[in-house]
């Protein structure tokens, strides 16, 4: 079955930078799409980054362009989203994805707040 697992959130001041890790397994890591969304208190589930299998073509939010950025490690089955440069509004649940057999699947997620 499908397994995604989440790490590396915590709290952090304004500016500062965290790298979160999201360790697959269960199905052809190598072979999907990889994405990470973000849903903060109150607001929808919203997409923060993708990286696509071979050619690792990467897309991000508006948002986050040029603060983040998401990698992965197919040797590892590991996504990560390094985050630079954090404000108070990245404050969210941070979540890894992967569509796979038409099902779209979530980790248990990983807390981000950045506060002073």
């Amino acid at each position: 079955q499908v397994q995604l697992v989440e790490s590396g959130g915590g709290l952090v001041q304004p500016g500062g930078s965290l790298r979160l890790s999201c360790v697959a397994s269960g199905f052809t890591f190598s072979a999907y799409l990889m994405s990470w969304y973000r849903q903060a208190p109150g607001k929808e589930r919203e997409l923060v980054a993708s990286i696509s299998t071979i050619a690792r073509i990467t897309n991000y939010a508006d948002s986050v362009k040029g603060r983040f950025t998401i990698s992965r490690d197919n040797a590892k089955t590991t996504v990560y989203l390094q985050m630079n440069s954090l404000k108070p509004e990245d404050t969210a649940a941070y979540y890894c994805s992967v569509v796979t057999g038409g099902t779209r699947y979530w980790g248990q997620g990983t807390q981000v707040t950045v506060s002073s």
